[in-house]
């Protein structure tokens, strides 16, 4: 019997492991001890623990630690215990699932929503589900890995389903592909465009408009992952296609409750009708994987309620990113421009990019730097958020730490 040292597996991951790590490209897990806020409790490298200020969380409207939310967590783990111990088709589904579902509906203003353990799950359902042989799906080519491993998923599972990628918000590209699939005989089925709506390592947005033109003329639907939207863009945090004035607009989304939307965990599918009651029929991850924990399921819902009474936290947290802009910008750093809360600085180097995230951290400021495989090769970034539960002082913090590079 081989040894470790000799067996395939071992062998590459320990040469990869080793890469990494000589080439000061090394991740290691930052451990917090406290809630997410803006500002966290982290452990230091010789074990202590420290207050630093948190710049690189999802946390987008500061509801992760709101009292309500969390109030809404434990009442419901009381209630209907700490499980679902199912599958949502066999005794998984439980009232706060309905309520949860209800409410996304009216928040994405569709006809119907859809719950899954997480976003990437939403994914890894809707594409193999909705799809079919026929079919073409085309993608923006800066789609969130959940996407494109979701698309993967489907053209593998249903065979002679077609996928294709298309330019980076480059409406021609697409057009030029729409009408080679017009011409193609063996694209017989449904057209599908898929786009995130805000893409999270540019911080820049979908053209939803021209989208849905070009998704119009040829017949085909248009599917948008907003987990970067829910909270963030349009006057109320509804979504990219609030921003856009296209509620309504947009056929079916996914979305996901970790980020603005309570900070929690949790992903769904948000359309038609049909499309949620195709995915509690034929969608594998909801068939086969036990339902959303009711506790993330009633706080998610607290979250978004709050979010739908006090519109003013994302006037907030648009207030903080433009201020947050002018000062990083005025400390001599390019920060790529967006109307949203993320706010990439460009460094080029992954090693440089980790290497810089290590020293404001040791200023006591957490943001991460972000290189291959995240992102592509050359385009290495220190990736700033910003959070509704930011103050003046906090990004007059960050400025300071960012001067010192």
């Amino acid at each position: 019997m081989p040894t470790a040292a000799t067996r395939p597996f071992d062998a590459r991951t320990d040469a990869v492991l080793a890469e990494l790590d000589a080439g000061g490209q090394y991740k290691h897990l930052q451990m917090l001890d406290s809630p997410m806020d803006a500002v966290v409790r982290m452990r230091q490298p010789d074990g202590s623990f420290r207050d630093t200020l948190c710049f690189c969380s999802n946390n987008y409207l500061g509801l992760a630690n709101h009292p309500e939310v969390i109030e809404a967590g434990v009442e419901a783990l009381k209630t209907y215990g700490a499980g679902t111990a199912s599958v949502r088709f066999i005794c998984g589904t439980f009232t706060p699932h309905e309520t949860l579902e209800a409410t996304i509906a009216k928040y994405m203003g569709t006809e119907s929503s859809y719950t899954f353990v997480s976003c990437w799950t939403a994914n890894e359902s809707l594409y193999p589900t909705f799809g079919e042989a026929g079919d073409l799906i085309l993608s923006d080519e800066l789609n969130h890995a959940c996407i494109i491993d979701g698309i993967r998923l489907a053209a593998v599972i249903k065979k002679r389903l077609h996928k294709g990628v298309y330019k980076h918000s480059d409406m021609d590209d697409l057009r030029a592909k729409l009408e080679k699939a017009r011409a193609n005989p063996d694209v017989t089925g449904q057209i599908w465009v898929v786009t995130d709506g805000v893409f999270s390592m540019e911080g820049d947005i979908a053209r939803l408009p021209e989208l849905r033109v070009l998704c119009d003329e040829f017949d085909a639907m248009l599917v948008v992952d907003d987990s970067h939207g829910h909270g963030v863009m349009g006057q109320t945090g509804r979504g990219t296609h609030e921003h856009f004035d296209m509620v309504g607009k947009v056929d079916y989304f996914t979305g996901t409750l970790g980020k603005a939307l309570g900070g929690g965990a949790g992903g769904f599918i948000a359309g038609a009708k049909r499309g949620s009651e195709l995915t509690v029929q034929r969608g594998r991850p909801t068939l086969f994987s036990n339902a959303l924990p009711v506790t993330v399921a009633a706080s998610a819902n607290k979250a978004i309620e709050i979010l739908m009474r006090e519109p003013e936290r994302v006037q907030k947290l648009r207030d903080n990113t433009a201020y947050a802009r002018e000062q990083i910008t005025a400390a001599g750093f390019d920060i790529i421009e967006s109307p949203t809360a993320i706010c990439p600085i460009i460094v080029g180097d992954t090693a440089k990019a980790i290497s810089m995230s290590k020293r404001l951290m040791e200023l006591g400021v957490f943001v991460i730097g972000f290189g291959y495989p995240v992102v592509p090769e050359g385009t290495a970034r220190l990736r700033i958020q910003m959070s509704a539960a930011h103050e003046r002082g906090h990004i007059d913090e960050l400025v300071g730490a960012l001067k010192k590079l």
